[in-house]
C-alpha cells in the first residue's frame, strides 16, 4: 500500500491548527490552569500557596505579631440586638396568645444580654490597637476569623480607631463574606482548616476567646493542647465571661479527675473586662520578657 503524498497545508489551515492548540487547556501554563491545580494530586501544592501567600503578605505590611480574637458568629451589635428585640415585642403584642412569638421574644432578649460580649471584644481592640500600632513595625495587631459577631466586632474595634486588622476567612458550605472591618489588604480566605489554623497562632502572643460555640471551642482546645504539649511557646490564654466559661468547661473538674496537671488549669484567666484582659496580656508579657511566642514550634 502506497503512502498518500504529503499534503500542504494552506496558510488559513495552519492558522486554525495553531489557534486550536494554543486554545486547548494542555497548552496553559501550570499556575494559569485553575483546573489542574485544583485536582487532587495537586493539593500539597494548594497547601503550600495557603501557607506562603499570607505569610508573604504579613511580611510585607511589617507585623511582627498579633492578637487572636475568637467568639461566636452569632453574637448581634447592642444596636441591631435592641433593634430585634423590638421587632419580636411589637409582632408578640400584636398576638399575645402565640406561643412561637414569645419563643422569639425571648431568644431576642438572650441576644441582647449576649451583645455585651460583642461591645467588649470591639473595646479590647480598640484599647489594645491604640497602645501597640504606633511603630513602623506592627505589633500586637488583631486577628479574627473574618465573619460577623464577635469577629465582627474585634476587626470594627481596630478600624473605628484607624489600625489595621487581619480577617483569616474560610469558604464553608454556607459561604461566609467578610466584615467590612477588615483592612482590605489584609484579608485572606482559605480553603484548608489547618493552614489556617497554622496562621492563626503563628505570630500570636495571646488569644482572646468570647463565649462561643463548636469553633471557638476547638480553636480554644487546639491552643491549649498546643501550649500544654510544648509545641507552642506559652502565651496569655483569655476568656471573657466568668459565668459562661464556668458552665461551659469545668477545668478543675478535669483536674480533680486527673485528666489535666493543676498547673494546666493556670493556661486560662477568666475576666469580664477589656481592661482587664489587656491587664493580663500586659502582665503575661512583662514576667516573660524577653521570650517570643511567635511561631508554632
Amino acid at each position: 500500500m502506497n503512502p498518500k503524498p504529503p499534503k500542504e497545508l494552506l496558510p488559513e489551515e495552519k492558522e486554525v491548527l495553531t489557534q486550536k492548540i494554543r486554545q486547548s487547556r494542555a497548552y496553559l501554563r501550570a499556575y494559569e490552569d485553575f483546573e489542574f491545580l485544583g485536582r487532587k494530586d495537586l493539593r500539597p501544592i494548594r497547601l503550600q500557596l495557603e501557607l506562603l501567600k499570607p505569610e508573604t503578605v504579613l511580611r510585607e505590611h511589617k507585623i511582627r505579631s498579633t492578637i487572636v480574637v475568637f467568639g461566636s458568629a452569632r453574637v448581634l451589635s447592642p444596636e441591631e440586638a435592641r433593634r430585634r428585640l423590638r421587632a419580636a415585642q411589637e409582632a408578640a403584642a400584636e398576638r399575645p396568645r402565640d406561643a412561637e412569638l414569645k419563643r422569639l421574644v425571648a431568644e431576642a432578649e438572650k441576644k441582647v444580654e449576649l451583645s455585651r460580649w460583642y461591645e467588649e471584644a470591639r473595646r479590647f481592640a480598640a484599647i489594645l490597637s491604640k497602645a501597640q500600632q504606633a511603630g513602623q513595625d506592627l505589633e500586637y495587631v488583631i486577628t479574627t476569623g473574618g465573619g460577623p459577631g464577635i469577629m465582627e466586632a474585634a476587626n470594627r474595634g481596630a478600624w473605628e480607631c484607624g489600625a489595621k486588622s487581619i480577617g483569616l476567612n474560610i469558604t464553608l458550605p454556607h459561604e461566609q463574606d467578610p466584615n467590612p472591618y477588615i483592612t482590605p489588604e489584609l484579608c485572606f480566605q482559605f480553603h484548608y482548616f489547618s493552614l489556617r489554623k497554622m496562621h492563626f497562632l503563628m505570630r500570636a502572643r495571646a488569644l482572646v476567646a468570647c463565649p462561643g460555640g463548636y469553633g471557638t471551642l476547638d480553636e480554644l482546645f487546639e491552643t491549649l493542647t498546643l501550649v500544654q504539649t510544648g509545641k507552642k511557646r506559652p502565651l496569655p490564654i483569655v476568656l471573657f465571661g466568668r459565668e459562661y466559661w464556668k458552665r461551659v468547661i469545668d477545668f478543675n473538674y478535669l483536674a480533680e479527675q486527673g485528666m489535666i496537671a493543676w498547673d494546666d488549669v493556670k493556661l486560662v484567666k477568666t475576666v469580664e473586662t477589656a481592661e482587664e484582659a489587656w491587664e493580663h496580656i500586659r502582665r503575661f508579657w512583662k514576667t516573660h520578657r524577653g521570650a517570643s511566642a511567635a511561631g508554632a514550634e
